[in-house]
């Protein structure tokens, strides 16, 4: 069993005054290419597992006992309290040998290291250098057939078609040699994207995926789990279709794709035959443990205690605080209950509307719900509507800009505030926290020709598409909220479409209803005035038959009405013009109709 490999080692929890496990990576290969591992007699292995060990994974718990029934694994002389090989232990993997040692799951390929802190995964020629990672491989439908359940959960791979590709290809190729090979390998066969597609999913299986990196699949609506256990290698497959392998140990059962994280979601419906799932690797590591068993492996690895961990936090729950009696008195709206319903709104859509006429403080009491419900300013960013904004003004586009040692101007992919938010949303440590956009005046602009293929992720929010410019696939982060204002009293806009309200809950704010009928009265009692600013703006509403054109209580509600004159020069000024121009044409007498001269005789 001799070979090139050093002897690596592997420390166990909580093993102070205890020697290291001791084991060597040999060159023998298992049926389905597999690295073998062999322990040394003599290294210390835990007296206990963790509880979930046989729940997760069947095999090595299964093997622990086996080696404890035959009197190989026994209690320490050496370490009280340990348990201890009587001889040398061949497993099928260095991860399946760290976890029947550790009795709790392990990365083997991270965890065996050499005398001077080397991982046993920097001694696997053409290999990628940095962390492990996890993969989505598709192979439910290769051209027709369910690989997952016909090749790979019985026999332990995962495989690509490659079904062109020369032989003798070898791990570790270079991309660009891989783009020259599936140049001329599918030259006559496949179109440009799909052989630059194939190039990457190529380097991806070949170059960068690594023994214990983790990989998913989706067959049968579940999603299946393994660990990467050895090389890439190169076989002529009879129908073509699994020319490129790698050995797996999958884990015994799926978990429902329906159950998964809505974050999970979206990386996995992106369609690629390889995709990097490292943004949702936190996600992956907790799949079907509870948050006991989560705590209970992170003290078996000796983690920080300072440190939470990372499926764990990214389990931390995206929550909207309830609306208080506070926030209601500030915003002078006149039940709590309201505001609640306002927010219960959004929980369930993540998208909604505040429109009515102008003056109703739709986009002030946007801001404040946002900052109130999001936890700051922070997160919250606004963007105005505009007939001209387009695409690229909201998501990204290539925009003039200027280099600032070369002083030459050309086009570079920039991001728009949409992107921006996205971004900050979607952060590590963010994920948890609401993020808010403000659009005001959101149906001045071609809704369609601005939102472009993010209309689809306003109602699927757990999908992802492939973006226009960047050729990024993008999903709208779950704690990304969308308020939007619009003015119902400018005939010019166009109605909204039906797709727009099918996406969008829309909530009222009007002269006629509360929280905006009692606004003025209960702004001028809390600053102590007289209400007849109130009474007049009252009266004035019920000669306005249209109530997309009554006046909102925010044009009384500023200091310069309150001066001397004030008030009639806002009259005049401000809301006579309003009238005017809604009885263009009529012949209607706004003054008589509407003046304050008139209104107050009317109050007497």
């Amino acid at each position: 069993m001799a070979n090139e490999y050093p002897e690596f080692r592997l420390r166990l929890p909580n093993s102070d005054g205890i020697e290291r496990a001791r084991g060597v990576l040999l060159d023998e290969t298992g049926t389905n290419g597999s690295r073998s591992f062999l322990v040394r007699a003599g290294s210390p292995a835990r007296d206990h597992v963790m509880p979930s060990l046989g729940k997760h994974f069947k095999s090595p718990s299964r093997r622990r006992e086996e080696l404890q029934a035959q009197g190989v694994l026994v209690p320490s002389t050496r370490w009280p309290g340990w348990l201890e090989l009587t001889e040398d232990v061949v497993f099928g993997s260095p991860s399946f040998a760290a976890v029947v040692m550790v009795g709790a799951p392990r990365n083997g390929w991270e965890e065996w290291r050499t005398e001077d802190d080397r991982p046993l995964s920097d001694y696997m020629s053409g290999v990628w250098a940095g962390p492990h990672r996890p993969w989505l491989v598709r192979g439910s439908n290769v051209t027709g057939l369910d690989l997952v359940q016909r090749l790979w959960l019985p026999e332990g791979r995962v495989t690509l078609a490659a079904s062109r590709l020369r032989q003798g290809v070898k791990q570790g190729v270079s991309k660009d040699e891989l783009r020259t090979l599936v140049q001329e390998d599918y030259e006559s066969t496949a179109t440009y994207s799909q052989k630059q597609q194939l190039g990457e999913d190529l380097h991806a299986f070949l170059s960068r995926m690594k023994p214990g990196d983790s990989v998913c699949t989706i067959s049968g609506g579940r999603l299946y789990v393994g660990e990467v256990t050895g090389e890439a290698e190169q076989s002529e497959s009879e129908d073509r279709r699994s020319n490129l392998r790698r050995p797996v140990e999958w884990q015994p059962t799926g978990y429902p794709y329906d159950d998964l994280p809505e974050e999970l979601q979206q990386k996995l419906s992106i369609q690629h035959d390889v995709v990097d799932l490292t943004s949702v690797q936190a996600h992956i590591e907790g799949l079907g443990l509870t948050d006991q068993e989560l705590a209970e492996e992170a003290e078996a690895i000796e983690r920080d205690p300072s440190m939470e961990v990372p499926a764990l936090t990214a389990r931390r729950e995206l929550q909207l605080p309830e609306p208080t009696d506070d926030l209601a008195a500030e915003l002078l709206v006149h039940d709590t209950a309201w505001l609640r319903e306002v927010r219960d709104l959004l929980w369930d859509e993540r998208q909604l509307v505040l429109y009515g006429p102008p003056g109703t403080g739709k986009t002030y009491l946007a801001l404040k719900l946002a900052e109130f419900l999001g936890g700051g300013p922070e997160q919250v960013k606004l963007v105005q509507f505009h007939p001209s904004y387009a695409y690229e003004d909201f998501f990204e586009g290539f925009r003039p800009q200027e280099d600032p040692h070369t002083r030459e101007v050309a086009f570079r992919l920039t991001a728009g505030p949409l992107r921006e938010l996205a971004d900050l949303a979607s952060r590590e440590g963010n994920r948890h926290v609401p993020h808010f956009l403000i659009i005001d005046e959101i149906n001045r602009a071609n809704l369609a020709k601005v939102f472009g293929e993010l209309y689809f992720l306003l109602e699927y929010r757990n999908k992802s598409v492939r973006l226009t410019y960047s050729g990024d696939d993008f999903a709208l982060p779950p704690n990304l909220f969308v308020i939007g204002t619009m003015n119902t009293a400018d005939r010019s806009i166009a109605l909204v479409d039906a797709a727009m309200r099918r996406r969008f809950a829309f909530v009222e704010l009007s002269p006629r209803t509360e929280p905006t009928s009692g606004l003025l009265r209960r702004w001028l009692a809390r600053a102590g005035r007289d209400s007849e600013p109130a009474e007049l703006l009252d009266a004035l509403n019920t000669r306005i038959d249209d109530a997309d054109f009554r006046i909102g209580p925010s044009y009384l509600m500023k200091k310069g009405v309150y001066r001397e004159g004030g008030l009639e020069r806002t009259w005049r000024t401000k809301i006579l013009p309003l009238l005017e121009e809604h009885h263009y044409g009529e012949g209607v007498d706004v003054e008589k109709r509407y003046g304050l001269a008139a209104l107050r005789e009317s109050l007497g």
